[in-house]
């Protein structure tokens, strides 16, 4: 298991040089867990870029994976994680999630580079 940051589902789905990193994750949906402001950030993102209808398309795929809600634990966890790193709150939930699951995070985005349990690849 693991987690994919929005980064990663979004180089995917627009066949981003990068695309062919989160490939093998992606096309496995059993082994990704989404955590609900991935799906909500990526959602989002498509929507915004490519509209509604391919927007709930990416949402049913999306769902396909081990959707992952926010609950305290996670939320206090984040708290700390992104004082500590000085994440923002997205990022911060993000890699609270994969932190309370015990499950790397797979990422481009260069602010989770050096971080402990991070799969991070420019």
């Amino acid at each position: 298991m693991q987690v994919v940051d929005s980064c990663g589902w979004i180089a995917w789905l627009t066949d981003d040089p990068r695309a062919e990193r989160y490939a093998n994750a992606l096309t496995a949906p059993r082994t990704v867990l989404v955590p609900t402001i991935v799906l909500c950030e990526v959602c989002r993102w498509v929507q915004r870029e490519q509209g509604e209808p391919q927007a709930l398309r990416v949402a049913a795929a999306m769902q396909q994976c081990e959707v992952v809600v926010l609950d305290a634990a996670v939320a206090l966890l984040a708290a700390d994680l992104g004082l500590r790193h000085k994440l923002a709150m997205a990022d911060a939930l993000v890699y609270a999630h994969a932190q309370v699951r015990g499950v790397p995070l797979l990422t481009s985005d260069a602010h989770f580079g050096g971080l402990a349990g991070v799969d991070y690849q420019p």
